[in-house]
């Protein structure tokens, strides 16, 4: 799904809003369960689909741990997985998730077209969703010190180094670096910043570079401002620190925004804004990757199964869910209207040149994995930069060889 596609779902779903249902168009008596992340917007579609009766939601950060060896359970374990543009390959590998062409010519009249995630010509899941990682920062904090909103990560340090100095917040800066998934994300979104690509065309790893140096050096850089303890620093942890005053900016997932306004858990309503993701240099591209999110049926399930799972999720999917939860996502489905939070993540989805989309293949899948092992040990100063990305490359091409993406 490319930006130009994603920004256009956006646009068609606010003009082609029309009234919302009441309540789930028919009564589920099948049993059908669901395993996804457990940020907001999966709550609000969850919720939705359990209106429809005999549903049960299992939202989990470590969906993406648990999902391939329960789908490749027969039967299925779940019927329904939420899955990203990174976590649906191991599936699609394994052939654990069904085609559902058939499932929307008859079920499916109310999606957009850009919401059928086509893998090799067929329907292999729904989009509810797009993602990115973008600014959020304290608009009070930066008007009060009179500071420019940050373009760059080096703006993005110089803002840190003043607010530091002000002492009006416990850590300047955020991050989600947590050892694993998401420290390995926070490097793919700057080595991507810096221009870096990750492998060649015969999958061989290109990470120790220039490139691969530098994102190493700017994480480093960062981790002077953000609470010591950053290496267990997820999604969750840095919403909290937002929602509770205690940071002032962070490069922050688009769904996490609009927890900054609830006013049942936050102390900083009103007080955050957003902007786009600071590039790493200042003629490239925001360092971020694009990321949509959906739904997907399994396979190990019988038909009828598949069918009432098909019917609920389009349930959790509707203008209805939208109007209720405007705020949690950037949605692609009729009814949703951005919001002043989303503006960081539409400038991010416009800027030219464009970021890059993060990608759907094994050899990627594979060093996520070997970076979220690896990176930690330079941040802690255990390992120079040089020989981090060389015993990365090393747990890389080992990997890679079992699985077949390279020769020897």
């Amino acid at each position: 799904m490319t930006k130009r596609t994603i920004f256009a779902a956006v646009g068609a779903a606010t003009l082609l809003a029309g009234p919302a249902m009441a309540e789930c168009s028919f009564e589920n008596d099948t049993p059908v369960s669901m395993l996804s992340a457990g940020f907001e917007a999966w709550k609000a579609v969850s919720d939705a689909m359990a209106e429809c009766g005999s549903f049960e939601a299992e939202l989990d950060q470590e969906f993406r741990t648990k999902q391939p060896a329960a789908f490749a359970a027969d039967p299925s374990l779940y019927a329904l997985g939420g899955v990203a543009n990174g976590t649906i390959t191991p599936l699609i590998n394994e052939g654990t998730i069904r085609p559902l062409d058939d499932l929307v010519a008859e079920y499916g009249q109310s999606l957009n077209d850009n919401q059928l995630i086509r893998i090799d010509g067929q329907v292999m899941a729904i989009g509810m969703m797009v993602n990115t990682q973008h600014l959020m920062y304290r608009a009070d904090i930066f008007e009060d010190l009179d500071l420019e909103v940050p373009e760059t990560w080096d703006e993005v340090l110089e803002a840190a180094a003043t607010i530091q100095e002000a002492g009006v917040v416990e850590y300047p800066l955020g991050a989600t670096m947590q050892t694993g998934w998401n420290l390995a994300q926070d490097y793919v979104n700057m080595f991507y910043g810096f221009g870096g690509e990750f492998v060649d065309s015969e999958n061989i790893p290109t990470l120790n570079t220039e490139a691969g140096i530098n994102a190493l050096e700017m994480m480093r850089a960062m981790t002077e401002y953000m609470d010591p303890e950053y290496l267990v620093s997820d999604s969750t942890y840095v919403q909290q620190q937002f929602q509770q005053g205690r940071i002032a900016m962070a490069n922050l997932w688009a769904s996490r925004a609009g927890a900054m306004d609830n006013e049942a858990e936050s102390e900083v309503v009103g007080l955050v804004e957003t902007a786009a993701a600071p590039k790493a240099t200042a003629d490239g591209p925001p360092a971020t990757t694009i990321w949509w999110d959906g739904v997907v049926v399994a396979a190990n399930i019988d038909d009828e199964t598949a069918e009432a799972a098909f019917r609920v999720a389009m349930e959790g999917l509707d203008s209805e869910m939208v109007q209720a939860n405007n705020s949690a996502a950037i949605w692609l489905i009729e009814g949703y209207e951005p919001t002043r939070l989303a503006e960081g993540a539409i400038a991010t989805l416009q800027s030219q040149p464009a970021a890059r989309a993060y990608p759907s293949t094994t050899a990627m899948g594979l060093m996520h994995t070997a970076l979220g092992n690896g990176i930690a040990a330079f941040l802690t100063g255990d390992k120079a930069a040089e020989e981090t990305l060389a015993d990365i490359e090393a747990d890389y091409l080992t990997a890679a060889r079992e699985a077949g993406l390279v020769d020897g």
